[in-house]
């Protein structure tokens, strides 16, 4: 066997029913599986023919990848509140409904502030009709102070009435504006598309200025926020592109890259870390807020660990099972022994792996067909 580098940390030891139990869940799930008995195990193995593929475990210089969790949050999310109180009587949309900018979110009951804007109205007609009189007074008073009927007193008194009925009529008219405002707060809309993902109130319920309503946000703007330990961020390689892993995702959107990272220039005093945000790309399928992930980061410099260990194997040689990550790796006698592994991030056809294997040794290429050998050896 080759010698193992410090990466194993007390690799793995295999354990012979978990190998069993895997080995055979892999081989059921092979169209045309082998058959139960061990005979026909080995009889298909032997008809084959073929030599199982391996490839080397490949050494790799470049800088140490540093594993960091984050979750994923919209850039844009509002809590939807209101500024008056009201009973709700209109709530057309539930939660997960994906919503246009400007439609309707909530509706509240609002006759009095309908009745309030009436009278507003109607006290505008009002003091407009009172400045009408005044301003027609005024000008009569004019022409006849020009023909000396009147003294200057008596028009100074038109003239008064005539700007305080003014002045009164804009009051009017600013304080009919402000109702009018504020009955528009009884009808709440959509600020932008987006997908609404809470919704705490029913059909009927009180809305109180404050009280969140409901929770909205934009799907297509989405960052992943991680947290890493300050010593840990001076070393960051820079330019670096950032894979993130998404284990909630299935296989094939499961990575995603990337496409800007900023790193906030504000440390925690408690638990001295940092925070970095990484900007997904546009329209990122299957991501919510919430949502954890898993960043990988190149670091440089660390202190007591060599930038020359990163491991990598072919991306088809891992599999995975549930909650394991596994390859098989042949042993001295040429057998493929099941390993439990530690995966990083995927570089092009190949998968980094942290822990469990050592450069050099020979893993399958073909899981299934490792998974056949693997049951033909025990039932041997």
């Amino acid at each position: 066997m080759p010698q193992r580098s410090p990466r194993h940390n007390g690799t793995i030891a295999t354990i012979a029913p978990v190998l069993f139990l895997l080995t055979a869940l892999l081989a059921s799930a092979v169209p045309g599986a082998m058959a139960a008995n061990a005979e026909t195990a080995e009889t298909a193995v032997l008809q084959s023919g073929k030599p199982l593929a391996v490839a080397s475990v490949r050494s790799s210089s470049g800088a140490h990848l540093y594993s960091a969790d984050g979750v994923v949050e919209a850039l844009r999310q509002t809590v939807i509140a209101t500024q008056v109180s009201g009973a709700i009587v209109e709530l057309p949309v539930k939660v997960g409904d994906s919503v246009k900018v400007g439609a309707l979110l909530v509706r509240m009951d609002a006759r009095a502030a309908n009745q309030e804007a009436n009278a507003s109205r109607a006290q505008v007609d009002a003091a407009r009709a009172a400045l009408a009189v005044a301003a027609k007074d005024y000008e009569r008073q004019k022409q006849l102070f020009s023909k000396a009927y009147i003294s200057a007193a008596q028009l100074e008194r038109a003239e008064s009435q005539f700007k305080s009925a003014s002045a009164q009529a804009n009051a009017q008219i600013a304080q009919a504006g402000a109702v009018q405002t504020q009955s528009g707060f009884y009808v709440l809309n959509a600020p932008y598309a987006g997908v609404v993902a809470d919704v705490p109130v029913t059909l009927g319920d009180m809305a109180m200025p404050g009280r969140a309503l409901m929770t909205v946000y934009d799907p297509s703007a989405l960052r992943v926020t991680a947290t890493v330990p300050q010593d840990r961020v001076a070393g960051m390689v820079a330019g670096q592109s950032v894979k993130i892993e998404f284990p909630g995702l299935p296989e094939a959107q499961r990575w995603i890259v990337a496409s800007k990272l900023t790193v906030l220039p504000v440390a925690d005093a408690a638990t001295h870390t940092v925070q970095v945000r990484l900007d997904l790309p546009a329209n990122a399928k299957g991501l919510t807020p919430g949502m954890f992930a898993r960043v990988n980061f190149a670091i440089s410099g660390i202190a007591g660990v060599s930038d020359s260990a990163r491991l990598y194997v072919p991306a088809k040689a891992v599999f995975r099972r549930a909650e394991l990550t596994a390859v098989y790796v042949l042993n001295a006698q040429g057998k493929p022994l099941l390993r439990q592994v530690k995966a990083g991030a995927v570089s092009g056809a190949e998968q980094e792996i942290l822990s469990g294997v050592a450069a050099g040794e020979q893993v399958a290429l073909d899981p299934m067909a490792a998974a056949k050998f693997s049951v033909l050896n025990l039932a041997k």
